[in-house]
């Protein structure tokens, strides 16, 4: 029997068990892989957009020499964070399903051999990520092989014919890597004019490459088919445009997860996506269940980052101490 089961161990899952820990609980947190997996599977170079005083947790410095941390350097921090608290994590763990009996929480878990067992806990913290479930286009040839929801690195596309789909970050910043190993660069964007979003000092550079020739977008087109060899676009004005691919980079997002809320008898608003708790506490409409991190947005995973998720745990130690 648990004081309190912590699903999920990205940074606000981590942060969450952290502030519990200190408020005098033992929280166990169960993970799917292994500690902040959403980070690893950034692309290989990433820098982050937030300074890393925005990302510390557990009063822990995040220390670099850049103005801005990468990738490396998040998961390094983390994984020390967790050893520092000497958090209690059981990784390679999925929760299937939370069901509250009576005053007491189970929750079902897998883990990668496929042993199953039921877990029991006072409290229950969700603190899943999204990183998981990529917005799908559902468009035929989304499942071939040279089509991926995911980019790591520019390597493995050196000389080829690559198609992204998508206009944010994640797009300009792959089609710049893309650049640098000789990709011939397509990007098609449903937008009618570049995101807004795009970080400051990537833009100029970005707008350059398109103007010199180097990248080509299409802007207010959509990917309506995808073969082994070829994409079909629509380009507006009821035209269609067949162009030539090697590979196709769909990054157009990721969705938080609703499975665990629902199991758990979660009210669900707005279209069954945003869970219904209170802000104050993240104690959602099951007593004794809360919510920390990215699963407190709706279907847009980009409302709630590290910097404001990392302090979800701060709420929910605080409810527990005083309503025990």
């Amino acid at each position: 029997m648990e004081d309190i089961i912590v699903i999920g161990a990205g940074p606000c899952g981590l942060s969450a068990a952290i502030e519990l820990q200190q408020a005098g609980f033992r929280p166990l947190i169960i993970e799917k892989h292994n500690i902040v997996h959403s980070i690893y599977l950034y692309p290989t170079y990433l820098q982050f957009f937030s300074t890393p005083e925005l990302l510390e947790i557990g009063n822990i410095p995040f220390t670099t020499p850049h103005e801005k941390p990468n990738r490396q350097e998040a998961l390094a921090y983390y994984r020390n964070a967790a050893k520092l608290h000497q958090l209690r994590i059981q990784s390679y763990t999925e929760a299937v399903a939370v069901r509250k009996n009576d005053t007491i929480f189970e929750v079902e878990t897998i883990r990668q051999n496929g042993n199953k067992e039921t877990l029991k806990a006072s409290h229950v913290v969700i603190a899943t990520g999204y990183f998981d479930h990529p917005n799908r286009l559902g468009i035929p040839g989304e499942d071939l092989p040279n089509v991926t929801h995911y980019y790591r690195e520019a390597h493995p596309y050196a000389n080829m014919r690559t198609l992204i789909i998508g206009g944010n970050n994640s797009a300009v910043d792959a089609a710049m890597d893309l650049l640098r190993v000789g990709a011939e660069v397509t990007i098609v964007y449903r937008g009618e004019q570049l995101s807004a979003g795009i970080k400051p000092w990537v833009k100029p550079l970005f707008e350059s490459m398109i103007e010199k020739g180097r990248i080509r977008m299409l802007l207010g087109s959509r990917v309506v088919n995808i073969e082994e060899q070829t994409v079909t676009v629509d380009i507006g004005n009821s035209q269609t445009e067949v162009i030539a691919s090697d590979f196709v980079l769909a990054l157009t997002g990721f969705r938080p997860d609703r499975t665990l809320l629902a199991t758990a008898g979660i009210h669900l608003t707005e279209g069954q996506t945003v869970p219904d708790y209170n802000r104050d506490t993240m104690e959602t409409s099951v007593p004794g269940l809360y919510i920390a991190g990215v699963i407190a947005s709706g279907s847009n995973a980009n409302e709630i980052f590290i910097e404001s998720g990392r302090h979800h745990g701060k709420y929910i130690a605080q409810h527990l101490i005083t309503n025990p």
